[in-house]
């Protein structure tokens, strides 16, 4: 396992530290890998680091070479696996719970809003199915996907889904935009149009916050991500590549810190 994402929050004894294990790259092995749920919980409990509820330490593990006291204590269980206290919880919908219930200043992050949860609820089954099919009937129904988010967020006038301060779901879609962004572009050429400004004004904050770019996986992990699911070979010396990070806006930035 490495240990080579810094902690954030507090090191002395008045707050909890909460350990985040999450999946390391595919191509080296040490640095953040592509798993959406390991990114988003990452998320969530970065931003309760920066107010300070927690103290938040992150590890990466190599799941193709899994170290022996990893397998040790979690068998085969694939992170994310959070570690609170000495209690390992493993599955991910009793991580979101144990966030929202336990973590200090976790419930903060979960509010209710079904509009905005029914809207990006199918959005990453539209992404695999473009990568999967490669059609222009898929791409078109990501982009009406896509539409409808950026209607919201028009409609809303807020910087995130919800209002002007981030929750869980934001938590939760940033990631996934970032892989189609990522993954679309460059197995079947698909963009985010640059009509929906109100969505990019929203990828735009988001590119700002250190609790996605410090969560935020490389270009070339992303990829990898799906070249293994779909059996395709890595290139080679691809480990020595030097990661990169798509966070550009293709539209004026300038009008869009107006509407801040």
């Amino acid at each position: 396992m490495s240990d080579e994402i810094a902690e954030n929050g507090t090191a002395n004894g008045d707050v909890p530290e909460i350990e985040l294990i999450i999946k390391a790259s595919t191509i080296d092995g040490r640095r953040k890998g592509a798993c959406l749920f390991c990114q988003e919980y990452f998320m969530d409990l970065y931003l309760l680091a920066e107010l300070k509820t927690i103290s938040l330490k992150v590890t990466t593990v190599d799941m193709q070479k899994p170290p022996p006291d990893f397998r040790t204590n979690f068998e085969a269980t694939h992170p994310p696996i959070l570690i609170d206290n000495g209690l390992a919880i493993l599955e991910n919908e009793k991580i979101e719970r144990h966030i929202m219930k336990s973590v200090p200043g976790g419930h903060n992050l979960f509010v209710q809003d079904k509009e905005v949860a029914s809207l990006i609820e199918n959005l990453y089954s539209k992404l695999k199915l473009v990568l999967v099919r490669k059609d222009e009937q898929k791409s078109s129904a990501l982009r009406a996907h896509l539409s409808r988010i950026d209607a919201l967020l028009e409609r809303r006038g807020t910087r995130f889904l919800t209002g002007d301060t981030m929750c869980c779901f934001d938590c939760e879609l940033m990631p996934r935009l970032q892989h189609i962004r990522v993954a679309g572009k460059y197995f079947v050429d698909f963009e985010i149009p640059t009509s929906f400004r109100a969505l990019w004004r929203y990828m735009y904050h988001m590119y700002q916050l250190d609790a996605f770019t410090q969560s935020c996986p490389a270009d070339q992990d992303i990829i990898n991500h799906y070249k293994l699911q779909q059996a395709l070979k890595m290139k080679k010396h691809e480990e020595l590549e030097t990661p990169t990070f798509t966070t550009s806006i293709p539209v004026d930035v300038s009008d869009m810190s107006s509407a801040e």
